[in-house]
Formats: structure tokens, C-alpha cells, sequence
């Protein structure tokens, strides 16, 4: 059973509880540069630090939250604090017990925890067990030193707001918590969840307090609290919500929010279900004190409480869904096929794209997949290429989907995009570095992994639901392919990467180019026991080569290729036959593949689309095996 003065107050208090305003801002406004650790200041300048909870404590504040926003490992290591995490936060504790002593107030002491600044998984590469122990790191510092209750603060991540929550009672189980998330303009977190499924997240995480904060102003925090309040109306709700959409104005950080505006706004929280308020970003103590007295000079009344949810009906959609791809229905059918790379021009030129699809399409090529920026260098989006290739050529595509660069975003307006172009077949890989292209400081983040990105078409999207689990209007039809190395370095993570795609609903396979056959088969012979019941479609890459000096450098300078010397010595003896010689190699190593994949992954090198072409031509030529059915899809 919890025992606390916070709880205590929550449960017996007339009236909402007021908690302070920004830090951050006032620190800034002080001298402060954005691009200094503010945590630090605990210890470097703490009458700085405490000179603004008196301040807050003076306007009315009943808690004060320390400043320990960023005090957590992965923040404190951008200024090599990273082993100052207890000393900073304990100090922190400190500077707060002692401003609130002198105060002769009670006043309690609220631990801040912001979010981490990184990406949790599925979404980012840090585990979540990893963040656990970075938040228990930093919280159980301020339990240890005396806080009434933690804060957990400005969070965009229901993953990571719940190892928050589970990292806090894993330290002391009766630390009352206030669990806060912050929205976009459009009402959603920034990874799309919308204000009742975060309710719920956090309820069922274990807060004691759900919280809206940050995110814009009183009149959008208001709005989504009501909708928190409907749907969990015994929860109790904190708000904190800024002074408005900050503006920059003559090179400082504007918030437009008058406190009067606030004192307004702290009645509506109050009368809409708000057992905590406050203030973020832009708010200072006036804000606070202006709140203050409109609480306090309220006279007491039962409010009604009533809400004006707007209720939009639901436009009638067909669900019927699409017939599949003709690459779906050409492997479920058992065909070997053939799929051909080709990269969108630099330009605005598309003429001989067109002419080298047409060319590869005459030959027998089932599909041309389309890479996005291969290299990280800038091309024509790959969108307007499959349009154009389907709509001037009649052959279907596949495009490349790579997940680095996107935020989640643009991921899924990026997806709805490509469906309502007709393009359905995707190959979602990470893709390329921006710092091997063209530009090498442009933005290299990623809100997704592959697998995440094809758990998102396969059992969102396909199932008519965006990320955040609302409803699309129509099921979407992608089908989707995933990339396998099948002579990896690391067999073990090769192996856990495909089990996650598959899982995640991978339909296709593609690999990269294979020129020896006998590791490449070892290594699917493990995948088919390790992996129960392996049957997806394989794709196997193929390079054809076209001269000695081409296979060194795909030897020495692409990582994941491995060419035999017996070919090297086949190249260099070819002489000036050496694209022939290429040509000849691909045609045999198909000939094997037939045996054991269900079709090729063709790129051409250097645009020679006539050597495709060529190899195409023989390929369909061949006896394939009667039953080419052995990997239908998943």
C-alpha cells in the first residue's frame, strides 16, 4: 500500500495541486546558452538553479521539480558527463531541499525525468532493457536522495515512457510517479498514438498520475485531456502544458501565452478532470502565480464536467481488397522469376530509362525494381520512376523502400503515396549512408529497422490500421520483400535479422550477388533448420561482371562480396572477351540457382541493360525443374 504526502493531497485536496513552470526557459533568459548542459549548472552555478525554484515557490508553486530534465547517461555523455549521473541529480535534490527549508513552505520535491534522446526499439537500435537500466540509473539517484515523487516528463514513446515507469518501481515500488506525454500538432505523439491509447499505455504501465505536457498550448492540451478524462474517468490527469507555439523573434525564442491567458485556462483543467497543474516551456512564475489565484478564488462548486467531443462519422469505404501482384501470383504460381535493377536518373531525363525497361521487359524480365538513392546519391525519387516504368512500359515494379532518412512520418505518408501510385511490390532495406554519397551531412536518422518497417505494411497497413492503430480508410496490398546475405561474416545476426522479417510478414527475399555457390548453399541449409517451416520466395542476386578490374573492386570494396579466383582468373585470361566471359559466368551460376531459389535478382552493371538482356533471353531458354514451387510465399 502507498504511503506518500503526494498521494495523500490528491486524494484529499478540494482543489487541483500546482506544480511549477519552465526551467529551461528561465535559464536561458538568464545567459544561458541552448548549447550548455543545464544539469550541470547543479553543480557550477546551483544559486542560479535555486534562485528560480524560489522564485516558483514564491508565485505558488506547491511541488518543484529539480533540474534533472537531461540528467541521464545518454544526454550527459554529448558533454562527457556521462559518470556524473548520481552526482548531478543528488545535487539537483539537494539545492531543492535546502530552497525549500528556507522557504518555511510545504513545498515537495519532484524528481524530473526527461526522455533519453535516443531510439528505442523497434523504432531505434537501443534495447529495451538497455533504457531500463539507464533510467533506473538516474531515478534511483533521486530516490536515494529524498524526492516526494518522480516526474517522468515530455516522453514521445509509450515504449519508453513504460520502461520509465518499470525502471521506477523496480527501485522503490511506492514512489509515486506522474507519467507525462507530449503531442504534435495533429493531437498524436510523434510516433502516431493517439491521446486514448496513451491514456491506457500509461495506466496500464502503472502511473499513479497520467500526464499531457509540452506539446502546444492550454487550448490543445485541454482538448486532448478531455478525451483522456472520457475514456478513464476514475484516472487521475496531470497538465503542463507550454506558453503557446514558440516563435523566434530577432533571435530569441517567443512564446505568445500571457499569464492572464493561463489563469483562464487553469479553471478549464481543474473543471475538466486535472488533479495536477503547471507549466512548460515559455511558462514562468507568473504564469504560476496568475494560476494560483484563479484556483484559489474559485469558490468551490461541483462541476459538471460536461464534454463537447466532436463525433465525425466514418466514411463509407470499400474494404474489398485488391487482387495480388502479378509478381505475388507468378511465384504463388510456381514461375522462376526474373527480377532487373536499374537506378532512377540523375536528372529529369527518362528517355532511356523507358528504352532500357522496354528492352528488359522484351527479354522476358518479370519485374524492374527501382532503387532510391543507391549509393546515398541523389537521383529521381524511385516513386515517379515506377509510375512511369508501369504506365509507359507495362511491366510491373518493385521499389526500393530503404528506412534511413525517413522519420515515421514520412515513412507511412511516403507508403500511402507509392500504393495510390499502383506500385504494391516493395524491397524494404536500411539503406545506404549519406556519408559514402553526394551529400554527407545531410540527416542520417531513421525512426524504423527493416523488420519494424515491414510489421508496419504487413500487419498495419495490409490490415487497414496506421502505426498508432487507426483506422486507414482501406487496407493497403503491399507486397513485400526483405534483404538476405547469404555469405555473411556473422551468421548468427544474418540469421536473428531474417527470423525478425520473417516474423514481421516478409513475403520475398533478395540477396546480394552470389559467385560462389557452396557457402551461399551451406548457409540456406542452416536457415532451413534453424528457421521452422522456411518457404519464402528467394530471389537470388546476380552481377554479371564485365571486366578483371570490375571484379577486384567488387572484391575489395563492397563489403558482403566474396568472388572465387578461379573467376578472377577467368576474367583476366578473357582479355578483351571479358564481358562475354561475365555474361557466361551469371548464365552458369543461374543455371545452379534453379535448383535451390525460385528466381534472380539481376543488376546490371553500368546500365549494360543489353547484357541483361542477353542473360534473360538464355535464362528463359532453360529446362526449369517441373516444380518450382517449393517456396511459396509466407
Amino acid at each position: 500500500m502507498k504511503d506518500s504526502r503526494f498521494l495523500d493531497l490528491l486524494q484529499t485536496s478540494q482543489r487541483p495541486l500546482l506544480s511549477d513552470g519552465a526551467m529551461g526557459t528561465l535559464l536561458n533568459q538568464r545567459g544561458i546558452s541552448f548549447e550548455r548542459c543545464f544539469d550541470e549548472l547543479n553543480l557550477t552555478d546551483p544559486a542560479l538553479v535555486a534562485s528560480i525554484h524560489r522564485e516558483y515557490i514564491d508565485a505558488g508553486s506547491q511541488i518543484i521539480q529539480t533540474n534533472t530534465f537531461g540528467a541521464n547517461r545518454f544526454k550527459l555523455a554529448h558533454h562527457g558527463l556521462e559518470n556524473q549521473v548520481a552526482e548531478i541529480n543528488a545535487a539537483a535534490v539537494e539545492l531543492a531541499r535546502r530552497v525549500v527549508m528556507a522557504s518555511f513552505k510545504d513545498v515537495l520535491i519532484a524528481g524530473d525525468v526527461g526522455p533519453l534522446g535516443v531510439r528505442l526499439a523497434p523504432f531505434g537500435r537501443v534495447q529495451p532493457e538497455q533504457a531500463r537500466q539507464v533510467f533506473a540509473e538516474q531515478i534511483a539517484a533521486l530516490i536515494e536522495a529524498g524526492v516526494d515523487l518522480l516526474i517522468i516528463e515530455t516522453m514521445t514513446d509509450l515504449y519508453e515512457v513504460r520502461e520509465a515507469i518499470a525502471a521506477a518501481r523496480q527501485i522503490n515500488p511506492d514512489i509515486p510517479v506522474v507519467a507525462s506525454m507530449t503531442f504534435t500538432r495533429d493531437d498524436r505523439t510523434l510516433l502516431g498514438d493517439d491521446p486514448i491509447k496513451v491514456a491506457r499505455g500509461i495506466q496500464q504501465a502503472g502511473a499513479d498520475v497520467i500526464g499531457i505536457n509540452c506539446s502546444g498550448g492550454p487550448n490543445q492540451i485541454l482538448r486532448i485531456l478531455k478525451q483522456m478524462h472520457l475514456a478513464l474517468p476514475q484516472a487521475r490527469f496531470s497538465v503542463m502544458p507550454n506558453a503557446g507555439w514558440p516563435e523566434q523573434v530577432g533571435g530569441r525564442i517567443m512564446y505568445p501565452a500571457s499569464p492572464e491567458y493561463f489563469g483562464e485556462y487553469a479553471l478549464a483543467f481543474w473543471q475538466a478532470g486535472a488533479s495536477l497543474i503547471g507549466g512548460c516551456c515559455g511558462t514562468t512564475p507568473g504564469h504560476i502565480s496568475v494560476m494560483r489565484q484563479a484556483i484559489e478564488t474559485r469558490p468551490l462548486e461541483k462541476f459538471s464536467n460536461g464534454f463537447s467531443l466532436a463525433v465525425v462519422e466514418k466514411e463509407e469505404v470499400s474494404q474489398e481488397r485488391q487482387a495480388p501482384t502479378l509478381m505475388a501470383q507468378k511465384l504463388m504460381d510456381g514461375r522462376f522469376l526474373i527480377a532487373v535493377e536499374m537506378d532512377p536518373p540523375r536528372g529529369l531525363t527518362t528517355q532511356k530509362l523507358l528504352a532500357g525497361s522496354s528492352l528488359l521487359a522484351e527479354a522476358g524480365a518479370d519485374v524492374i525494381n527501382v532503387a532510391d538513392s543507391p549509393m546515398a546519391r541523389m537521383r529521381m525519387s524511385p516513386w515517379a520512376v515506377c509510375r512511369l516504368i508501369q504506365e509507359k512500359v507495362g511491366i510491373e515494379t518493385v521499389l526500393h523502400f530503404p528506412t534511413r532518412g525517413r522519420n515515421l512520418l514520412r515513412v507511412q505518408g511516403d507508403l500511402l503515396a507509392a500504393h495510390a501510385l499502383g506500385v504494391r511490390n516493395v524491397f524494404v532495406v536500411m539503406g545506404d549512408p549519406t556519408a559514402i554519397g553526394d551529400y554527407p551531412d545531410a540527416m542520417d536518422n531513421y525512426d524504423l529497422v527493416p523488420s519494424g518497417l515491414i510489421k508496419l505494411i504487413k500487419q498495419g497497413f495490409n490490415a487497414g490500421v496506421d502505426h498508432a492503430g487507426v483506422d486507414i480508410g482501406q487496407p493497403t496490398s503491399f507486397f513485400v520483400g526483405c534483404a538476405l546475405n547469404l555469405t555473411p561474416s556473422n551468421p548468427e545476426s544474418e540469421l536473428k535479422n531474417l527470423r525478425r522479417k520473417l516474423n514481421a510478414g516478409a513475403d520475398f527475399i533478395l540477396t546480394q550477388p552470389i559467385y560462389d555457390l557452396k557457402p551461399a548453399l551451406q548457409f540456406l541449409e542452416r536457415i532451413k533448420l534453424e528457421i521452422e517451416d522456411f518457404h519464402t520466395p528467394l530471389l537470388v542476386g546476380v552481377l554479371p561482371l564485365v571486366s578483371a578490374r570490375h571484379a577486384a573492386f567488387l572484391q575489395h570494396e563492397v563489403p558482403g562480396v566474396n568472388i572465387p579466383q578461379e573467376i578472377h582468373d577467368r576474367m583476366v585470361s578473357a582479355g578483351e572477351r571479358a564481358a562475354q566471359t561475365g555474361i557466361e559466368i551469371a548464365f552458369e551460376l543461374i543455371s545452379q540457382m534453379v535448383e535451390f531459389a525460385q528466381g534472380i535478382y539481376l543488376m546490371p552493371a553500368f546500365n549494360r541493360f543489353d547484357y541483361a538482356a542477353e542473360i534473360i533471353e538464355r535464362v528463359r531458354q532453360l529446362e526449369l525443374p517441373a516444380e518450382q514451387q517449393k517456396f511459396p510465399p509466407a
